[in-house]
């Protein structure tokens, strides 16, 4: 719920590359979860390797918001420098006051306008940090569960060997 939650904030703000790896993430956890419901323990290994993958992902998120790295939250890169769009959350977070400006006369933006963003209570970035590392905790904690979960698989399969 967690994913499919971001995957719509995502879409909001026009963020490609997390976009895309939310669908991959959301697919994974689906392929895991039915590994657990028939006894695949192959399709939770699946969602454990992913998992690794997707801890990284969200680690990377961090750090691109934190601007930890030479990164900077304010490039394109999150949406394949193919828009300006940022994070929605940059214009619509809690208790933002959003209001267009007025454009100089000499300037041609097409459908795009000056915004100024005003009196938010937590900037953009520290939402976007809380959703990744929100991410990464539940993360871990599939990953300790789907381990789990692979090592009953085995141990039965291995009860009915012996006997």
């Amino acid at each position: 719920m967690a994913t499919l939650e971001r995957q719509i904030f995502d879409f909001l703000g026009y963020q490609w590359a997390p976009i895309l790896a939310n669908f991959l993430h959301i697919i994974v956890v689906i392929l895991g979860l039915f590994g657990t419901i028939q006894y695949r323990p192959r399709y939770i290994v699946v969602y454990t390797v992913w998992t690794a993958f997707w801890v990284a992902w969200n680690v990377f998120i961090i750090c691109f918001y934190l601007e930890v790295g030479g990164l900077s939250k304010d490039t394109d890169l999150m949406t394949f420098n193919i828009s300006i769009h940022r994070s929605w959350w940059r214009e619509h977070g809690p208790g933002c006051v959003r209001r267009l400006v007025p454009t100089p006369a000499n300037t041609n933006l097409g459908d795009h306008s000056f915004i100024s963003v005003t009196g938010c209570m937590v900037d953009f970035q520290y939402l976007e940090v809380i959703h990744s590392s929100f991410q990464v905790f539940l993360s871990l904690v599939g990953f300790v569960y789907a381990c789990y979960v692979i090592s009953v698989f085995t141990d039965e399969e291995d009860s009915c060997r012996h006997k």
